[in-house]
């Protein structure tokens, strides 16, 4: 069963080895270092980007279930990243000093449960490369769910990657994700607020984190502006059914997903159409077979009519 065939309404559980990833990504920087003790039990500094894999898992449906497995003691410089995007904190502590947390076998046997006591979950997504969970994606899948793996690509298990319905490297959706970033603007010629195009202003370093203008920080990262939502959205939409074009009505679901605090009154805008026509630098629209479609400027190679001249409009 692909994502595309999950039935309406069903949603998604996500389940992190948190160290797992941040481990990975250690040693990517700098080989081996997370193996030294002396590293390893220390205050770490965040390299996960908590927001794309939330973004991620947002994309396949309504999360249920936001689980991230770890020795928390050491992580609380992720405090801002895991409270935005309310994940659950699973504590373990390693019952000795070279030993693993079990996190693995916690996140395991969880996942087996969850799926047994919820028929709403479609989606199962665990960040981790171990290959300590082949047996669970025999459960996941032999349940009729959906499976998604990810983990960093020089620390991720080929047969772990090979067992899942669909693999996707971290390092994969950074670069999409900062692809996002970059896209265009945010200003007057992207329909953004006077709240937006302060936020965008705000000297380097010192983001502004209140607010519906908050501007992300590269692993805290908050929401951002409504343009940025609506360039998420659409780029996660875009992947998702492999063509730029995206049916209209698909595209505020998803924002909402995104940010549920989404509320389009807050920026200027009587109704979520209004708001994409005032994006025509960002966005354009064109009639489709059913609905409206939309899709980011610059993105394919056909030609389409203008946004906002839709059916002679």
């Amino acid at each position: 069963m692909s994502k595309n065939d999950s039935a309406e309404g069903r949603t998604v559980a996500l389940y992190w080895d948190f160290e797992n990833i941040h481990a990975g990504l250690c040693d990517e920087r700098e080989p081996g270092s997370y193996r030294n003790p002396d590293a390893r039990f220390r205050p770490q500094e965040p390299l996960v980007n908590v927001q794309a894999l939330v973004d991620l898992a947002a994309s396949f449906g309504p999360i249920a279930i936001n689980r991230a497995y770890c020795n928390w003691q050491f992580y609380g410089r992720y405090r801002d990243a895991l409270l935005q995007n309310a994940v659950e904190l699973i504590q373990l502590f390693p019952p000795g000093g070279a030993a693993k947390n079990g996190a693995d076998i916690k996140l395991c046997l969880d996942a087996t449960e969850d799926i047994g006591r919820f028929a709403h979950i479609g989606t199962v997504i665990i960040v981790g490369g171990d290959s300590d969970f082949m047996p669970v994606s025999q459960k996941i899948k032999a349940a009729g769910r959906t499976l998604i793996g990810v983990g960093t690509r020089k620390a991720t298990n080929r047969h772990w990657a090979k067992s899942c319905h669909e693999f996707r490297y971290y390092e994969n959706l950074v670069e999409v994700r900062d692809a996002v970033a970059t896209v265009a603007p945010v200003g007057p010629e992207a329909g953004a607020t006077v709240a937006d195009q302060s936020a965008a202003a705000a000297p380097e370093g010192e983001p502004q984190v209140d607010g519906p203008g908050a501007v992300a920080a590269p692993v805290e990262s908050p929401t951002g502006s409504h343009v940025d939502l609506v360039r998420r959205a659409l780029r996660l939409l875009a992947e998702k059914h492999g063509e730029p074009w995206v049916n209209k009505a698909e595209v505020l679901p998803m924002v909402k997903r995104l940010d549920s605090t989404f509320d389009v009154t807050e920026h200027g805008f009587t109704t979520f159409s209004g708001m994409l026509k005032g994006m025509e630098a960002l966005v354009e629209v064109r009639k489709g077979e059913n609905d409206q479609q939309v899709r980011l400027r610059g993105e394919g190679g056909d030609a389409s009519p203008p946004a906002g001249r839709v059916n002679g409009k």
